[in-house]
């Protein structure tokens, strides 16, 4: 099982980019996590099929409604994902 690790920057927090994240990936069969981190990004672990790894990861460029996504950045992981996908704590 593949992984990544992404960065989404903007105005991703206080928009349901969360909540939105959770949709979509549980949507496309992925697992992991997503947080609010302190600098005011979004962080999300997906593991699954590389193929909707990707597929989200074009989604999360354009996020919910109310988002306004400047960057994203990602990076393989071979971090453990959950069962399911995840809302997690501030980081």
């Amino acid at each position: 099982m593949s992984g990544r690790l992404v960065r989404i920057r903007g105005k991703v927090q206080g928009v349901w980019y969360r909540a939105w994240t959770v949709k979509q990936a549980t949507r496309r069969g992925l697992r992991g996590w997503v947080r609010n981190r302190q600098d005011g990004s979004v962080e999300a672990f997906f593991a699954g099929d590389a193929a909707a790894i990707e597929e989200m990861i074009a989604a999360c460029r354009i996020g919910p409604p109310l988002a306004k996504v400047t960057s994203i950045a990602s990076e393989a992981t071979a971090e453990e994902p959950p069962e399911g996908f995840e809302s997690r704590s501030t980081a």
